[in-house]
């Protein structure tokens, strides 16, 4: 449908759409990225619980791997890691599920305008 047909607030609204819906890809795969971190990190945590203490561990740091100093202090830092990535994981799903609400209501705005102007398209 040509620009030219569509009422300013209507492209308005069709643009809040689009951007709506970027921003909800966008925290979605923050989201994801951040529950791969937390498995990564919980899998650590569970080698890390399965090696003796005479098992040399070692993390990586850039890329260098630097061996720890020991396993408690290994693991204080996966545990600190682990409950900060929780806390970003509830908070992105707290903002994905906000986001899909406000985009539920736009595509309804804009589903309704079209129909009013008479167009079927979405």
């Amino acid at each position: 449908m040509p620009d030219d047909e569509v009422s300013p607030q209507l492209q308005d609204q069709i643009n809040r759409l689009q951007q709506a819906r970027s921003q909800l890809q966008m925290i979605t795969q923050q989201r994801q990225q951040v529950e791969i971190q937390l498995k990564e990190t919980e899998e650590a945590l569970k080698e890390i619980g399965a090696a003796s203490e005479k098992t040399p561990i070692y993390k990586s740091v850039g890329s260098l791997l630097i061996k720890t100093k020991g396993k408690s202090d290994i693991t204080k830092e996966l545990t600190a890691a682990k409950e900060s990535l929780t806390l970003r994981k509830t908070t992105l799903e707290k903002q994905e599920g906000r986001s899909r609400e406000k985009l539920t209501e736009l595509q309804s705005k804009v589903e309704n305008a079209l129909k009013l102007s008479g167009t079927t398209e979405a």
